[in-house]
Formats: C-alpha cells, sequence, structure tokens
C-alpha cells in the first residue's frame, strides 16, 4: 500500500506508567498496530527483555517492523488474533499485557481498507484482510431484521429499524459496494440533527464490530492474559466506546472480586478468588493537552490491574 501507515497511539505515557515496565521483563502489545505504544515499551528492555508483539493486520505487522527495527533482537512479531493469547504464550508468564482496543487511525484513513465514511472505497472493514467476511458480505447478504438488531446493539443507534429497511430497499435494486453509498443509505435514513454532523458513525461502528467480532474476543482474551500474567505482572486495556468498556469493566471487576457467590451465603462455596487488584480506581482519560491533538483519543480509556 502506498500510504505510510500512521497510528497516534493514544494515552502513550498513561499506559507504559501503567505497566511499570522491567528492564529484563516480558511484555505483549496484543494489537501493535503501527507500533506506537511497542516502541515505547521496548526502549525500556535491556537486552534480556522481550516484546512480543501480535496483530492480525499484516500491513501493521510490516509498518511496527520498520519502528522497531532498532530493537528487532527484543521483538517477536506474532500474525494472529489475540483471542489465541493463550496459545500464542504456549505457558510463558509476560510481566504486562497491553490491549488497545481501537480500530488503528491508518486502517481508517486508508481509503482501500474500507473502515472510513469519509472516504469513497469498496465496503471491507476487515482488520484481517484475509478473513472471509467483509462489510460487503454483511450489507448484502443478512436479512433486514439481522441488520437492525446489529445496528442497534453495536451502533446504539436508535434508528437501526429505518437504515436497515433502506438497505435492503437499495440492495434490491443493486448491491450496496461502496462506504459512500452505504453513507448516503444511513444518513438519509436519520432525521437531521445540527449538534451530529456525522450520524453514519454509529452505523458503521456497528458494521466493523460484526465484520471483525471485535467485541467477542475481548473477555476470553482478558481471562487468558490475567491466567498468563507472573504474579506482580500488569494487564492495562485501552477501549474506545461504550461497548468494548463495559465488557472490560465487567470483567475486570469479577477477576478483582473474586467470589460470586449470592451475598445471603454464610461462607464461599465457589471456591473462586480473586485473580487481579486494581492499579487505579477509576479508568484513565486524556489529559486536555492530548485531546487537542489528538480527536481519537476523546473516547477512550485505560483500566489497570495488577496479578495477585
Amino acid at each position: 500500500m502506498s500510504q505510510e501507515f500512521i497510528h497516534i497511539p493514544v494515552l502513550l505515557s498513561e499506559t507504559i506508567e501503567s505497566l511499570a515496565i522491567k528492564p529484563d521483563g516480558l511484555y505483549v502489545d496484543c494489537t501493535t498496530g503501527g507500533g506506537g505504544h511497542s516502541f515505547e515499551i521496548v526502549k525500556k528492555l535491556s537486552e534480556g527483555g522481550r516484546l512480543i508483539a501480535i496483530d492480525q493486520d499484516s500491513a501493521a505487522l510490516e509498518a511496527a517492523g520498520k519502528k522497531l527495527a532498532p530493537f528487532s533482537d527484543r521483538v517477536t512479531f506474532i500474525h494472529d488474533n489475540f483471542l489465541n493469547l493463550e496459545s500464542i504464550l504456549g505457558g510463558a508468564q509476560p510481566d504486562g499485557i497491553l490491549m488497545d482496543l481501537g480500530v488503528s487511525s491508518y486502517q481508517i484513513d486508508t481509503p482501500e481498507r474500507g473502515f472510513s465514511y469519509m472516504k469513497d472505497a469498496p465496503l471491507d472493514m476487515r482488520m484481517n484482510p484475509g478473513a472471509s467476511l467483509s462489510a460487503f458480505n454483511v450489507v448484502n447478504d443478512y436479512s433486514e431484521e439481522e441488520l437492525a438488531r446489529i445496528i442497534f446493539e453495536y451502533g446504539e443507534e436508535r434508528f437501526s429499524r429505518k437504515i436497515a429497511s433502506s438497505i435492503v430497499r437499495r440492495r434490491a435494486e443493486k448491491p450496496v459496494e461502496t462506504t459512500f453509498e452505504l453513507a448516503s443509505i444511513v444518513s438519509e435514513s436519520v432525521p437531521r440533527n445540527p449538534h451530529e454532523p456525522h450520524p453514519e458513525k454509529r452505523t458503521f461502528q456497528a458494521i466493523r464490530i460484526e465484520v471483525n467480532g471485535e467485541l467477542d474476543v475481548i473477555e476470553p482474551a482478558i481471562r487468558a492474559g490475567a491466567a498468563a500474567l507472573k504474579p506482580g505482572g500488569r494487564l492495562s486495556v485501552i477501549t474506545f466506546h461504550s461497548l468494548e468498556d463495559r465488557i472490560v469493566k465487567r470483567v475486570f471487576a469479577e477477576l478483582i472480586k473474586g467470589c460470586v457467590c449470592p451475598p445471603e451465603f454464610p461462607v464461599c462455596v465457589c471456591g473462586k478468588v480473586p485473580v487481579l487488584k486494581p492499579v487505579t480506581k477509576k479508568p484513565i482519560t486524556a489529559a486536555n493537552e492530548e485531546l487537542e491533538l489528538n480527536t481519537r483519543s476523546h473516547s477512550a480509556k485505560l483500566r489497570s490491574a495488577e496479578k495477585l
């Protein structure tokens, strides 16, 4: 691809601080992207330290490889989905794991990837270009009922039924093939709101989540990460919308609490014990300076916990 891989990592200093990096430690960046967070992690490692850089996007790994070239002896690149974290680690116990759940700036800004409603391109939205399901398949093959459900659940869109109906009506004439075609269907289906210039955002988010199974991987990956961590190791997760954050918040709470017995039980019978302790009580959000420089940091939240 001709476009340079650009990804501005959000909450960079806060994330690195949350991981409490040891120079000779083992660290995992589950969503390497352009290598922004990875670069700051590996800079802090000595020759005895190691970073495992995972991404399902081969273009991301290629770009990260160039960025991390000065430290190549300390990095292992893995082309995979972090859902497979347990098998990737193969019993290794990391000192820190980072999961940055957002779609990368590069993926949004590269028109041919079909993520953006601001640029015309074939409907795609696959984070892993080798995956079989694309946005074109979802928009043109899913039933009206399925489309309405996805747009409502994953986009939190009040007008999901109207949008789904419009998509089905339009595709009966010809397939919906481009991002601009889909964006125009959405904008025509949603009442104008002067306070919301881009009503397409929610529907595009919903279809992207469906294409990539984004919400399905979060809980198992966090549980696998928490189980694999060395005692005292840190798990840090960055979310970009409420659907992701709710899952992370719930799973962290369960792993921090341990016991799931009803409160009226006099003694614990479930046998579950706390696995993590919180590093911060509240999620960390971007400072004013970052908010001004990077609009994509506005919705970002960082949660971090330490293995007991």
